[in-house]
């Protein structure tokens, strides 16, 4: 989907961007997305480091099981 914008898509977004939230506006809005992106960032990483300790945990287990 996001694939067929282009060029003159994305520019043309921006400028409806730019009458809608006006100029003063638009830093405060883009700092806010970039924050959001990463706070989402950090919190996946940090499922994805909580995830793997089971993982190994579970792979040990079963080892001393079969043993």
């Amino acid at each position: 989907m996001l694939q067929n914008i282009g060029i003159p898509g994305l520019i043309l977004i921006l400028v409806i961007a730019l009458i809608v939230f006006g100029p003063s506006k638009l830093p405060e809005l883009g700092r806010a997305v970039g924050s959001t992106l990463k706070e989402f960032k950090n919190s996946t990483r940090d499922l994805v480091s909580d995830g793997e300790p089971e993982q190994e945990q579970s792979k040990i287990k079963n080892e001393k099981s079969i043993i």
